[in-house]
């Protein structure tokens, strides 16, 4: 149609068709927008049902499940058009410490008055999970609740040696009955167990006693608790008839001797100068793999596109509830993971086919991921990070996805990392057209991957919906997913990471304190080491130390293994955690540290809370 001649002829007929030309557009540009919106939810929610469904069991890492996620996130990356990661893969494997199983050498006797007792495996006696491979024989030794607290002014070990003996001590503590005794923290297994290793015990003998249940004589629990074994010591859990006889012969009563320790709170120790114990115990680490995703998006500027935003969200659950459930019921169940984190996975998928989209408009190159073994301690993020085909000092920032489904009415949305680069707050506040209350936290360190990059010096943003009652339980699924909250959070995210992408200048790094002194499990002091969760060495792995730290001060750095704290030998990260509670601030502590394989010995002085 000729609009010069319509003008000629009836400008009242032009300013119509103007005028309906204007508003068809417009509408179809609104009909557009709603479709796209339309199409991204549906989208999300495809994701979502299909990772927190009874197919996948609740993606524990390691499974056949875990598997058939990480080729649906492969499949998904594929169909985007992104680049494999890992040379002509999208996957990257890796091993990781999946549980604990009892060897074959696994055997206990007990010798007094002139008989042998050998104890069944299972029903009179259990090897404690965390229990070293080793053999251990001696005479035995009773040593009370076996604590020892300078702080409490109790020590089961005063006056009494225990040097290559094998210790027999009772379970929980002189104050069973206060439900918030300073004995507490004194009272684990694997509390007892080290002090006995650190004492120069072979081995320990755990006993119930005939309180605070006087009815219940269970073993322990054989059960992975994450934590590296107790190394150079046999650990077992005995029942409690064996003992009964054993003071017996003695002329002593169990019962009566327990309730005397108790109401006295001093130490009764002695040496059975009628017994003996032989021990055997082997533990094995059951090794599985499990794997991560990545693919890439390569940027368009010729100098920029060596830069990497890294864009990722752990796609691993809880499975059956194998670890880290915080539900109570007596049979198993799925825990489906809809919101943890489905919800992010999905998010981030989506992330990669908006930006696939548009690749012909990006300077910087973005790497999509999903990681695997982040409810088991960050194992993805932090293999990935050590064992990156991009180096680190190549990624400009990185942006974490982790329960971001259950937007509330409020439209709370809570951004960590705000700190870890000037400019973000800013960044942040301006982008947000979608209403969301914002709420910032600093700190680049958090329960959630962003951490192992951020203990590289990557600049960090981690997006969080907030906790809820489902958290870590069966009920954690996909229809209680708020999917236009989940749609709104996905097209803020890309709004941000857009301008974090295409941006002449690289976020600048900044380590921001940590406020609440990064301490952990109620410590009093302060050293300020991050925990290495991702590896699977004897000591105590440090990812990280914060700035201004009794750490940094003294010259620990990331990468560095602690393997002795004072007086303490340190096997593991329970080893370090037991070692803090004997020390107040502005104690000065020799440390000795591994660094490139040599030892290293520093002085740290002790900060508080």
């Amino acid at each position: 149609m000729n609009f010069k001649l319509m003008f000629t002829h009836n400008r009242i007929s032009l300013v119509i068709v103007f005028v309906l030309l204007f508003f068809s557009t417009g509408f179809l540009f609104i009909d557009e927008q709603v479709k796209g919106e339309n199409e991204l939810t549906d989208n999300l929610k495809k994701h979502v049902y299909y990772l927190a469904s009874e197919e996948l069991k609740g993606i524990f890492s390691g499974t056949e499940e875990c598997y058939k996620a990480a080729l649906y996130i492969k499949d998904h990356f594929t169909n985007a058009g992104l680049i494999p990661l890992f040379n002509d893969s999208y996957l990257q494997e890796f091993t990781f410490s999946a549980g604990v199983e009892l060897g074959s050498n696994n055997s206990l006797k007990i010798s007094f008055d002139g008989t042998e007792y050998f104890l069944n495996l299972n029903s009179d006696f259990i090897t404690a999970p965390f229990s070293g491979t080793s053999t251990a024989s001696g005479e035995m030794v009773f040593a009370g609740y076996g604590i020892s607290a300078s702080k409490l002014n109790y020590d089961d070990y005063a006056d009494i040696d225990v040097t290559d003996k094998i210790v027999l001590v009772m379970r929980y503590h002189p104050e069973y009955e206060s439900p918030h005794s300073q004995f507490d923290e004194y009272a684990s297994f694997r509390y007892k167990a080290t002090v006995a290793r650190d004492k120069g015990a072979k081995g320990i003998i755990f006993v119930n006693g005939h309180a605070p249940k006087d009815d219940d004589d269970k073993l322990m629990e054989f059960k992975f608790d994450r934590g590296a074994s107790v190394r150079d010591i046999s650990v077992v859990h005995i029942k409690r008839n064996i003992v009964d006889e054993l003071f017996s012969s003695l002329g002593k009563d169990f019962k009566n001797y327990q309730q005397q320790i108790t109401e006295a709170k001093q130490p009764a120790s002695f040496i059975f100068e009628n017994a003996l114990a032989e021990m055997s115990t082997e533990v094995n680490e059951v090794q599985k793999i499990t794997w991560n995703v990545a693919g890439y998006l390569e940027g368009n500027d010729p100098e920029l596109k060596n830069e990497y935003i890294v864009i990722g969200a752990h796609f691993d659950h809880l499975g059956m509830g194998e670890v880290g459930s915080l539900y109570r019921g007596d049979e198993p169940k799925i825990h489906y993971g809809a919101d943890d984190n489905a919800s992010g996975t999905a998010g981030m998928m989506e992330l990669a086919s908006l930006f696939a989209q548009n690749k012909s408009e990006l300077k910087r190159s973005i790497i999509f991921m999903g990681f695997s073994g982040e409810e088991l301690g960050l194992l993805g993020s932090g293999f990935f990070v050590n064992h990156s085909p991009v180096l680190v000092t190549q990624m400009s920032a990185m942006i974490n996805l982790d329960m971001i489904g259950r937007l509330n009415d409020d439209k709370q949305l809570v951004v960590y990392g705000t700190g870890t680069s000037p400019n973000f707050p800013d960044l942040l506040t301006n982008k947000n057209k979608y209403e969301f209350k914002l709420s910032f936290v600093e700190d680049g360190y958090g329960p959630s991957d962003h951490s192992s990059f951020y203990g590289k010096e990557i600049p960090v943003l981690f997006f969080f919906t907030g906790t809820h009652t489902d958290y870590h339980r069966p009920t954690d699924t996909a229809d209680k997913i708020n999917f236009e909250g989940l749609t709104k959070v996905t097209n803020y995210v890309y709004d941000v990471a857009s301008e974090l992408v295409n941006k002449d200048e690289r976020p600048v790094y900044v380590h921001v304190p940590r406020k609440d002194g990064g301490t952990m499990g109620g410590w009093r002091v302060y050293v300020g080491t991050i925990p290495d969760y991702a590896t699977n060495i004897e000591g105590f792995g440090i990812s990280g130390v914060n700035e201004g730290s009794p750490a940094q001060k003294a010259g620990i750095q990331a990468g560095d293994i602690m393997i002795r704290f004072g007086e303490r030998k340190i096997t593991n990260i329970y080893d370090y955690v037991y070692a803090l509670r004997e020390y107040v601030p502005g104690d000065v502590v020799d440390v000795v540290i591994l660094r490139n394989g040599e030892e290293k010995t520093v002085k740290v002085e002790l900060g508080a809370r």
